[in-house]
């Protein structure tokens, strides 16, 4: 079955700089930097990258963090984990905004 996602395309990301090469070297160079070891080792970074993948909804970096956080040491059962805090933090983000929800129809039904 064709789907608008193509995994063959993840590879093609460096091509992304193919007519803006400036913007696309600072982009590259940047992201090196962030996923370098730092205070946070490269594999908790890959944990979070992994995390946020799955709240933005990006198939690309979710395929390419869960073969990162594999080789960097990560299991099943912490990539899940991770999965699951995210979900917490974006289900809790959206049901804190139905205060505002409830601010508004408090206000309207008066």
């Amino acid at each position: 079955m064709e789907t608008y996602y193509k995994p063959e395309d993840l590879l093609k990301f460096e091509e992304i700089g193919k007519e803006v090469p400036e913007l696309a070297k600072k982009f590259f160079e940047y992201y090196g930097a962030v996923f370098a070891e730092g205070e946070l080792t490269e594999r908790e970074k890959a944990l979070i990258a992994l995390a946020v993948a799955h709240a933005v909804q990006c198939p690309y970096c979710i395929d390419a963090f869960t073969q990162a956080c594999l080789e960097k040491g990560s299991n099943a059962a912490e990539m899940t984990e991770a999965v699951h805090v995210v979900t917490a933090i974006r289900g809790g983000a959206s049901l804190v905004h139905g205060i505002q929800m409830r601010n508004i129809a408090d206000k309207l039904s008066m």
